[in-house]
């Protein structure tokens, strides 16, 4: 399962009304640590985020996401929202 399909399957559990991913690994070769796991851009909406402030929409992504951040993911880039916002 590549990394992308792993990221849409965990963050699953947040139910999102929007989730968009998109692999930036190439723009980032050569880059220090870049062997190490790929870097994402995502933009997340959820209701689970209503209420939140960003710090805590974002930990909320990282439980999600769990171990790939120290395994498959190098750099994670967050635009998370709740359905007002968006």
């Amino acid at each position: 399962m590549s990394t992308v399909d792993e990221l849409h399957r965990r963050l699953a559990a947040l139910e999102p009304l929007r989730l968009d991913i998109v692999d930036d690994s190439a723009k980032h070769a050569g880059h220090a640590g870049a062997g190490a796991g790929g870097h994402y851009r995502l933009t997340i909406v959820s209701p689970k985020f209503s209420g939140l402030g960003t710090m805590v929409r974002h930990r909320l992504v990282h439980d999600a996401v769990g171990d790939l951040m120290s395994s498959k993911i190098h750099a994670l880039s967050i635009a998370a929202s709740s359905p007002e916002d968006a």
